[in-house]
Formats: C-alpha cells, structure tokens, sequence
C-alpha cells in the first residue's frame, strides 16, 4: 500500500513540474513568436511605405483595423490565392496560447500543492503516531510498536520507526533489570535492619542489666573504697558510651528499614490535601525542644491558605529533616527561614539558613545516602536527606539545594500540580 502511495506521490510532483515547464516554455516562446510577428509585419510596412509614402495612412489605418478582426476565411484569402501557405508565415493566436498557457501553469501549480498537502498529511500522520507510541511509552502504556495501524511495507520513517523500537526495547530491559536489582538492594537492605534488632536488643539489656546491678550495688551500702568508687564510674562512663551508640545503631536500623520500603515500593502514601503553612508549623513544633537549646529561631510568614495533596507525616518528616539540617547549621542567634508560594504549575516551599552555607564540594552529592559533608553534624549516619528527598519525590515533587547568595543554605521542594 505504501509503495502505491510513493508511486502516486512520485507521478503527482512529476506531472505538475512538466505542467509549469510546459506552461512556463509556452509563455516565452509565444512572447518570442508575437515580437517575431510585430518585426515581419513593420518590415513590410516599412517597404511599402517606403516605395509610396501616400500609402503610409492607408497601411496603419488597416493593421488597427485588422488587429481585433477574425481571420479571413480560406478561399477569401489573398496570400492563398497566390500559393503561400500558413508556414510560410508566423500565425500564433496570443490571447489563447497565454489562456492556455496561464491555465496550464495554474493547473500545475494546483497539482504540485495537492501533491505536497497529500505528503505533507501521510509525513504528519506518521510522525503523530511516532509520538502517540513515545508518549505511551513515558507514561508505562507503550507495548508491541504500533501494532494497531502498522502494514509491513516500508517508507521513509521506517528506519527511524525501527530505531525507535529498538531503542524503547533496550531502555524497557534496562529498565526491568535497574527495578529487578532495586527489588534485590532493598530486600537486602531489609534483612540487614532486622539483622541488626538481634545484637542490638541483646545489648540493650546487657547494658540495662549492668545498670541495675550498679545501682543495687549503691543501694545495698556496700563499703565504698575508692577503688570501688572509681569503678563505678568508669562503668557509669562505659555504659553511656554504649547507651550513645546503641540509639545510633537504633536510628540507622529505622532508617534501613525506611530506606527499604522506599526501594521497594512498599511505602504506603495516603496523599490529602493539606496546607502548607500548618504543615510547616507542625514540623517546627517537633524541634521546638532542639531549637530552644540552640538558639535558633523559626520564621514561618502566614501568607494565606495554600492546599497540597501529599502524605501529612511523611512529608512533615522530610520537612523535619531538613529544618533540622539547616538547624545544626545556624549559630546561636540565627535562624531558620521559610516561605511557600503557589502557581498554575507548582507549590514552592524554600527552607533556608542564617549560616556559613553549604561547602562547595558537598553541593552536588548532599542527596547520596550515608554520604556526612564537611560540616556534617556530630551522630549523624548522612540519610536524612536522601530519605526527604525520596519522600518528596514520591508525591510527584523535586527536591534541589544551593547557597544563597548573601550567605546561608538553601532548600527548594517543588510540588507539581500534573
């Protein structure tokens, strides 16, 4: 079918160009033939008044007479009569060669349009089914390339349309491999966190069971010798020791766990709407206590209702962890910054700093797990802000960080309305 379409295709833009050729060489060589005709014609004239200058009135008289007369019939012909024949004259009738020739020309010109439209619309239609298929495939509909509408022959996009096929079938593979070894990384990760509950439980007690027996022990008044005195002690000291690593090995195993959830999809987000600035308030409320023993104030402008559909904890969470971020960052004195605004696109919500601002190598790595910055704070695992950013991620938004220019971090969340 597509052969018969180029064929036609072909024969349409072959005959409108020989239409305007033909049309086109008709109009020079009438416009020739008409000056050769004018030439002939004065020539004669010019002899004849020549030889007899009373003629001249007569001979002009006659051609503007003639000019608008039909032709004279065969046997009243002059030149007939004594044996000339039309060859031996130029004879072309211009108005009708120029119709002709204008007609021809614009019949051309029709076709050769006619014939560009028909490409042009089998080009577009091609073209939009390539973008159909594109676009089904960016939004997890593409399968078997057009298998609806597809002949076997070829055109000029075939090769193109096997590229393409070839390309989204690659990606599609890659693409299952990349969730297949996710799936692996967070089952993994997941048997790791509950791996980790064992030991960690086991010396939780310990350590809790230690406590007791010294405390039993400064209860009982058993004779305290200063030896005994600084045993005591270096116990004491041990144990807190242990009590600070335990919660670090507590906060890492529940953000494996979360981690894991996330990777595997199994991260339940019951998405309302909610407004910004109650949402904002309720995560500066949980580090109220940290930023009262830091000196450090929280700025939030109410600047009217501003609804967005996400998950309140999780997403109050991620605001967590980022106010926090900028908290650890901010000398006494300073502040945490917050403003939101909202249009037809997106909600904006920035989150900044009073402080130094971030270090110029850690910019474009602040997001990797485990990765701690240069001024990374002290008991931090480095995945509190990988954890915001996958939570934020999941509820169709970005999460970007940069410095301000005056001084100061800066957190920007976009949440897209489409």
């Amino acid at each position: 079918m597509n052969k018969r379409k180029n064929l036609i295709i072909l024969a349409g833009f072959v005959l409108s160009v020989s239409l305007l050729s033909v049309s086109l060489t008709v109009m020079l060589l009438t416009d020739y033939f008409s000056f050769l005709q004018m030439h002939i014609t004065e020539g004669l004239c010019r002899e004849i008044i020549k030889n007899e200058p009373a003629a001249r009135d007569v001979i002009l008289s006659v051609l503007k007479e003639y000019k608008y007369r039909s032709p004279l019939p065969p046997e009243k012909s002059l030149f007939l009569a004594y044996g000339y024949r039309q060859t031996d004259f130029v004879q072309i009738a211009g108005k009708n060669i120029v119709f002709l020739a204008a007609a021809g020309f614009f019949s051309g010109a029709v076709l050769f349009l006619a014939t560009f439209l028909y490409r042009h619309k089998k080009e577009l239609s091609r073209i939009n089914a390539l973008t159909e298929y594109l676009e089904g495939v960016n939004t997890g509909r593409g399968g078997i390339f057009l298998q609806n509408g597809r002949d076997n022959s070829e055109d000029d996009f075939s090769k193109l349309q096997d590229e393409i096929y070839k390309t989204v079938t690659e990606l599609q593979q890659t693409k299952e491999s990349a969730v297949k070894a996710r799936n692996n990384f967070a089952e993994n990760l997941y048997n790791i966190a509950h791996q980790l509950k064992t030991p960690v439980t086991s010396i939780s007690l310990s350590a809790q069971r230690v406590r007791d027996i010294l405390r039993k022990a400064s209860c009982s008044g058993q004779n305290r010798t200063a030896p005994h005195s600084d045993n005591s002690g270096r116990a004491q000291k041990h144990l807190n020791q242990i009590d600070t690593q335990l919660s670090r090995l507590i906060r890492l195993e529940e953000a494996l766990l979360l981690l894991s959830r996330i990777d595997s999809g199994a991260l339940s987000l019951n998405r309302k709407e909610v407004d910004v600035f109650t949402l904002l308030m309720l995560a500066a409320d949980n580090l109220q206590e940290l930023s009262a023993e830091a000196e450090v104030a929280f700025h939030i402008p109410e600047t009217g209702e501003i609804l967005i559909c996400v998950d309140l904890d999780w997403t109050m969470e991620a605001l967590v962890n980022l106010m926090k971020n900028c908290m650890e960052h901010t000398p006494k004195g300073g502040a945490v910054c917050c403003d939101f605004e909202q249009n037809p696109l997106y909600t904006r919500i920035r989150i900044w700093d009073t402080g130094s601002g971030f270090a110029g190598e850690d910019i474009p790595r602040l997001f990797e797990r485990f990765y701690r910055g240069k001024d990374a704070a002290e008991g931090g695992i480095g995945i509190g802000l990988a954890i915001s950013k996958a939570i934020i991620e999941g509820q169709n938004g970005t999460l970007t960080a940069h410095n301000l220019p005056e001084g100061g971090a800066l957190f920007e969340i976009r949440f897209y309305s489409h």
